[in-house]
């Protein structure tokens, strides 16, 4: 098995823009991720490329180059970005291929994650009453409050912190901070969480080059070190998007099968990780996310949120570029935009989003109905060498 290095990185502006196609997006974001790389289409052996709703990845090959390279479409849920780049790992990893490209893009329209039941076998969700997808996050988090002593105005910091960082993000959508007041005002739309404590579907495209390690420095000086990937569904009993009851029997969600593994893989453990892109479609995800990625037990999280251990400069980084509440969920790119922030953050080069301390290693997590999770973790070098980014006095 062969080592993967991250070699460039692209990303077109998150948002809204009229009279930009995502495909549009998809396509400049893989320019700017060549250019980054120093590298050429034509240098590129493969490509994975995912989007939901604006058009088939592979046929940017008529704008790219038409150079016969393996191009295959991914398509699963809101991991898609992820699944992309997991089978651009494998590819690299196994051998099969030295260097190639994980990209994806979209452009939502406005409600466009609604659920749509009639003539998907979906009828029985819409009859449970959870066909409001806001609906299920709004129950699932409700309980977690319930069972581990989590407070609506924790749930408030976390969009605050969001919003905040998205200030410092010149690629992200909403860049207005907001008060904790102003986010526990905001319209109430499925109890607890208000509408500034949900995401918006959105647009934009993120791209990126990898290599094999051995060849990493052909293409960059600072080349970053993906270390595990991973993609799990969900067990039986575990509560997820489209689940059709709560079941009697309890089963972890995929979240934390796909946490252990690649803490696995990787050989290292949650403690050893600097900072983190956890999948924050609403609030209270990001809280529920903390404990389920292994980095605190189930109602730790009340605390260290209040004590701010999840800001830039705490103990533990969390969504330092505004994570999805900030930047808008395009299917396609949301994934692969918190890679992305994190090469971004192991190079020095996030600006003023910059984490303190020079950060050795990374991580993220996407979730998508439903009930996928996908795990990255990435370091600065081939070799951990970890380092205490704010020891204790």
């Amino acid at each position: 098995m062969h080592d993967v290095a991250i070699v460039g990185i692209g990303m077109h502006e998150f948002g809204r823009h009229d009279g930009v196609t995502g495909m549009d997006q998809g396509v400049i974001a893989v320019r700017r991720a060549l250019a980054d790389a120093g590298a050429q289409w034509e240098d590129l052996e493969f490509a994975f490329g995912g989007s939901k709703d604006a058009g088939s990845p592979d046929t940017m090959v008529s704008r790219l180059g038409l150079t016969g390279l393996q191009f295959i479409n991914v398509h699963n849920g809101c991991a898609t970005g992820g699944s992309a780049l997991i089978s651009s790992y494998n590819a690299i990893r196994s051998g099969t291929f030295e260097i190639g490209i994980a990209l994806g893009f979209d452009k939502h329209e406005r409600g466009a994650f609604r659920v749509r039941t009639r003539g998907d076998n979906l009828e029985w969700y819409g009859e449970s009453g959870m066909a409001l997808t806001t609906q299920f996050f709004g129950m699932k988090i409700n309980r977690y409050m319930h069972d581990y002593g989590i407070t609506q105005n924790t749930l408030a910091r976390v969009s605050t912190k969001a919003f905040r960082n998205g200030a410092l993000n010149p690629m992200a959508w909403r860049r207005k901070p907001f008060s904790e007041e102003e986010v526990l005002e905001s319209t109430m739309l499925s109890y607890p969480l208000t509408q500034y404590m949900f995401c918006s579907p959105g647009e934009g495209g993120v791209a990126l080059v990898l290599v094999r390690a051995d060849r990493a420095k052909e293409f960059t000086d600072n080349p970053v070190y993906l270390k595990s990937c991973v993609v799990k569904s969900r067990r039986f009993g575990s509560f997820e998007v489209f689940s059709p009851h709560l079941s009697n029997e309890f089963s972890e969600g995929p979240t934390v099968d796909a946490s252990k593994a690649a803490f696995e893989m990787a050989g290292i453990g949650p403690d050893e990780i600097d900072l983190a892109q956890l999948q924050d479609t609403e609030s209270g995800a990001e809280v529920m996310h903390m404990a389920e990625n292994g980095f605190c037990e189930h109602g730790e999280q009340e605390a260290m949120i209040q004590n701010g251990e999840t800001e830039i400069d705490g103990k533990f980084p969390v969504n330092t570029d505004g994570g999805c509440l900030a930047n808008g969920e395009p299917i396609g790119a949301s994934g692969l935009r918190q890679v992305y922030e994190n090469v971004l953050q192991l190079r020095g080069d996030a600006g003023e989003r910059q984490v303190p301390n020079d950060p050795q290693t990374a991580y993220t997590h996407v979730y998508g109905a439903p009930g996928i999770s996908g795990v990255t973790i990435l370091s600065k070098s081939k070799s951990f060498v970890i380092t205490e980014l704010f020891p204790l006095a």
